[in-house]
C-alpha cells in the first residue's frame, strides 16, 4: 500500500507541477499560431508593413502619410513593450495578450490606415489593399529570416540580388528566458541569441565577381568622411520619416552631412557642414549603431529609441569606414541627380521577410565569405566588418519615391539595369569594428555580446542591417566622380585609404583591459542625445597607449593621417580584388557550443555577386532551419518524456505495489 500510495502521489505531483509550470511563470497552454507558447522570450508582433505598399502617394499627401506611417511604428512598438512586459511579469496569457494588446492594436491601426487612404484619396489618388494589413500577428521568433524558412532559403533580395547568406549558428543557448541570452547587458528577452552568431571559419566562400565586359566602367571614387568621431547620433530618419522624431525608434550614427535629424529639408542638408576631406561632398551617410550589451547606461538609456526600446549597452565606435563608389560591369555610368535617397536593406527583415534584406556580415581576411542573416565570430587578430551595396540603377526621373525603393534597383547578376534605369555610382559602404567574439556559452557574460539597434520588435537581428544615403555632392564633383569611374581610374580623396578586403588580417591587437577592445563613443552630438559614459576620453587610450594606434584609437582622439582635402588623389584602377590567401589567421574564438556547422557551411555554394554586389545564397535550406531556430518551449515527446519522469517513475512503483499486494494475498490464503 506504502508503493501504491507514493507511487501514485508522485505520478499526480509531477503532471500537476507540468500543467500548471507555465502558468506559475506566466506561460499558458494555450499557444499561438506557430504552436509555441507565446511567452517564450523571442516572441515578437509581426504587422504587415504598409509603407511597403504604398508605391504612388500624391506629393499633396506625402507629409500626411508620412507622419501615419510613423505612428503604425509607434503603435508597434508600444504594443511589443506590454506584450515583452507582461511575459516578464506574469500578468498576462495568451488569450489575455489577444484581447488587452493585439485587438486594441489592431483597431488602432484601422484608424491610422483609414487615414492614410483618406489623405491620398484627397489627394487624387486611388489607394487600394490596405485594408487587409491591420490585424497584426503574435508569433514566435524561432526562424531567423521572419517567413517561417531557414536562413540560407532566404530568397535573393531585391530584384533577385539580396546578400547570400549562411544559415548557420550555435544552438548552446542559455535555456533561460526561453532560449534568450542570460547576460547580454540587461537584454534579455529582446535579443539577439546564439544562433544570431557563426564562426566565420566554418563559413565556406561564396562571392564571386560577375565577368566584365568590354564596356565596363573599372574606376572607382572614394570619400574619405570618418568614422563619426564627433558623436553625432539621433533616433530620426529623414528619409522614412521627414519631419518625426524618433522616426527610427533606434540609434544611428552619421557621417558627412552634420545637420541631419528628422527636420532637414533639401536646403538644410545643402547648408549644411560636413566631416567630409571634399567638402564638395556633403552627402549624409548613416546606419543603425552597433553595440556591445555589456550593460553600459549611454545618455540614451532612458529615451525613446534608446534603452526604453531595447536599444541598450555601450555604442562601439567603428574602426574604419571606406565609402567607394564603382562602376558597372556592362557600361558606363550616369551621374546621380543631386539629393538622391536611397534605403540598402530592410530595418523590418526580421518579421517582412527577406525581400529587401541586403545585410552583408563578414570579417577582414574572410571577405570572401558574406553572412546574411548572422554576425559573424571573427578569430584572433580579424575584425567585425559590415557591408552595405548600395542600388546601382535609378529610374532616370525620382530623386525618390513613396516607399523609397521603386525609384532605384539594383542590377542583374551580370550588371544589367532594369528596362527604364540607367547605372550610376555604386555606393559601398564598408565598416569595421575591433569588436571581440561574445562568448556564447554564458551568454556574453564574460565577452559581451554585439548587435546593431533596432526597431525592438526586430530583436536585434543581423539580417535587419541596413544603410541609407543622400546624395549631396556639388555637381562638379559628381561629374569628377562620373569621369574618374568611367575612364577606368581610382580617384577621391579616400582613395588610398583603408586596406583592400582580400588582405589578411594584421598581427593580433594587443589584449585590454575590460570586456571590450572597442573605442567609446564620444559624448555629446547634435542632437544632445549623443554615447554615454567614459566618453571623451582624449587622445590618449583607456591603458594610456595613445590614440592614433587604429587597433586601439579612443573616439576622441586623432585619426590615422589621410590625403590632403585638395585636388582628388588619382591611381590607376585595380582589377578584380584579391582573393583571401592560403594562410589562415590563428583561431581562439569563444565558437559555438553547437556540433560542427561545418556541413552547412559547405553546402553553400552557388553563383553568387562580388563584396560589391550582391551575392546570391544557395546551399541545403534544411541544414540551415536545424540551426536557426532558437531553443525556445517546445513540448516535443522527448522534452516531455524528459519532464515526466518521475510521473513514469510513480507508475512503476504503482504497479510493483500491486503486483506485491497480490502476491502477499496468494500467500496468505
Amino acid at each position: 500500500m506504502a508503493l501504491i500510495l507514493g507511487g501514485g502521489g508522485l505520478m499526480v505531483a509531477n503532471v500537476y507541477a507540468s500543467a500548471t509550470e507555465g502558468v506559475l511563470s506566466g506561460q499558458s497552454a494555450e499557444k499561438p499560431d506557430s504552436g509555441r507558447n507565446w511567452a517564450a522570450a523571442g516572441a515578437t508582433i509581426d504587422c504587415p508593413d504598409v509603407g511597403t505598399r504604398l508605391t504612388a502617394v500624391p506629393d499633396e499627401a506625402r507629409a500626411t502619410v508620412d507622419e501615419q506611417l510613423a505612428a503604425l511604428d509607434q503603435q508597434i512598438a508600444k504594443a511589443y513593450q506590454q506584450v515583452q512586459s507582461g511575459a516578464q511579469d506574469g500578468r498576462l496569457d495568451a488569450g489575455a495578450v489577444e484581447s488587452t494588446i493585439m485587438n486594441p492594436l489592431k483597431e488602432e491601426r484601422t484608424g491610422t490606415i483609414g487615414r492614410i487612404k483618406e489623405a491620398i484619396d484627397r489627394a487624387g489618388g486611388r489607394p487600394e489593399g490596405l485594408d487587409d494589413l491591420a490585424a497584426c500577428t503574435l508569433r514566435d521568433a524561432g526562424n531567423q529570416d521572419g517567413d517561417g524558412r531557414s536562413g540560407q532559403d532566404q530568397g535573393q533580395g531585391q530584384d533577385g540580388q539580396g546578400q547570400g547568406g549562411q544559415g548557420q549558428g550555435g544552438q548552446d543557448q542559455d535555456r533561460q528566458g526561453g532560449g534568450q541570452q542570460g547576460g547580454n547587458g540587461g537584454q534579455a528577452g529582446n535579443g539577439p541569441v546564439a544562433a544570431d552568431y557563426v564562426d566565420i571559419t566554418t563559413v565556406q566562400p561564396n562571392v564571386q565577381k560577375p565577368r566584365e565586359g568590354a564596356d565596363a566602367s573599372r574606376g572607382t571614387f572614394a570619400s574619405s568622411c570618418g568614422v563619426n568621431e564627433n558623436g553625432l547620433f539621433n533616433s530620426d530618419n529623414v528619409i522614412v520619416a521627414p519631419g518625426v522624431t524618433n522616426g527610427a525608434h533606434h540609434f544611428h550614427d552619421y557621417i558627412g552631412n552634420q545637420a541631419n535629424n528628422a527636420f532637414a529639408g533639401d536646403q538644410d542638408l545643402a547648408d549644411g557642414d560636413t566631416t567630409c576631406e571634399d567638402k564638395g561632398d556633403k552627402s549624409t551617410y548613416y546606419w543603425p549603431v552597433l553595440r556591445l550589451q555589456d550593460g553600459t547606461q549611454e545618455r540614451d538609456a532612458d529615451s525613446p529609441g534608446g534603452g526604453i526600446e531595447g536599444n541598450a549597452g555601450r555604442i562601439v565606435t567603428p574602426k574604419q569606414v571606406t565609402l567607394s563608389f564603382e562602376g558597372n560591369p556592362r557600361g558606363k555610368v550616369t551621374a546621380m541627380p543631386r539629393f538622391l535617397r536611397i534605403i540598402t536593406g530592410d530595418a523590418k527583415a526580421f518579421v517582412n521577410g527577406p525581400a529587401n534584406a541586403n545585410a552583408s556580415w563578414s570579417c577582414t581576411g574572410f571577405e570572401d565569405r558574406q553572412l546574411k542573416d548572422k554576425y559573424p565570430l571573427c578569430p584572433q587578430g580579424s575584425d567585425v566588418v559590415r557591408t552595405f551595396t548600395f542600388q546601382s540603377c535609378w529610374d532616370g526621373r525620382n530623386a525618390d519615391s513613396a516607399n523609397h525603393r521603386t525609384h532605384v534597383a539594383f542590377a542583374d547578376a551580370g550588371g544589367t539595369c532594369p528596362d527604364g534605369f540607367r547605372a550610376v555610382p555604386q555606393l559601398v559602404q564598408r565598416i569595421v569594428y575591433g569588436v571581440d567574439a561574445p562568448s556564447l556559452q554564458d551568454g556574453g557574460r564574460t565577452t559581451p555580446l554585439f548587435a546593431v539597434d533596432s526597431f525592438p520588435e526586430q530583436l536585434h537581428k543581423p539580417v535587419t542591417d541596413h544603410g541609407d544615403f543622400i546624395n549631396v555632392f556639388d555637381e562638379d564633383l559628381m561629374r569628377q566622380m562620373v569621369d574618374c569611374i568611367n575612364s577606368g581610374r581610382r580617384c577621391g580623396s579616400g582613395a588610398g585609404q583603408g586596406s583592400d578586403p582580400g588582405e589578411q588580417p594584421q598581427q593580433p591587437r594587443e589584449p585590454q583591459d575590460g570586456p571590450s577592445r572597442t573605442a567609446e563613443a564620444p559624448a555629446g552630438g547634435d542632437d544632445g542625445a549623443g554615447a554615454g559614459a567614459g566618453a571623451g576620453a582624449g587622445k590618449d587610450g583607456r591603458d594610456g597607449r595613445d590614440g592614433r594606434d587604429g587597433r586601439d584609437r579612443e573616439a576622441g582622439g586623432e585619426q590615422p593621417a589621410k590625403p590632403s582635402a585638395g585636388a582628388p588623389a588619382e591611381e590607376p584602377a585595380r582589377g578584380a580584388s584579391t582573393a583571401p590567401g592560403a594562410v589562415e589567421p590563428k583561431s581562439d574564438v569563444s565558437r559555438p557550443a553547437a556540433e560542427s556547422t561545418t556541413g552547412a557551411a559547405a553546402a553553400s555554394g552557388g553563383e553568387v555577386g562580388t563584396p560589391t554586389r550582391t551575392p546570391a545564397p544557395g546551399g541545403d535550406d534544411r541544414a540551415a532551419g536545424a540551426q536557426t531556430e532558437p531553443q525556445a518551449v517546445r513540448g516535443d515527446l522527448a522534452e516531455t518524456g524528459a519532464q515526466l519522469w518521475p510521473a513514469a517513475a510513480g507508475a512503476v512503483l504503482v504497479i510493483a505495489g500491486f503486483v506485491l499486494l497480490r502476491r502477499i494475498r496468494r500467500g496468505a490464503a
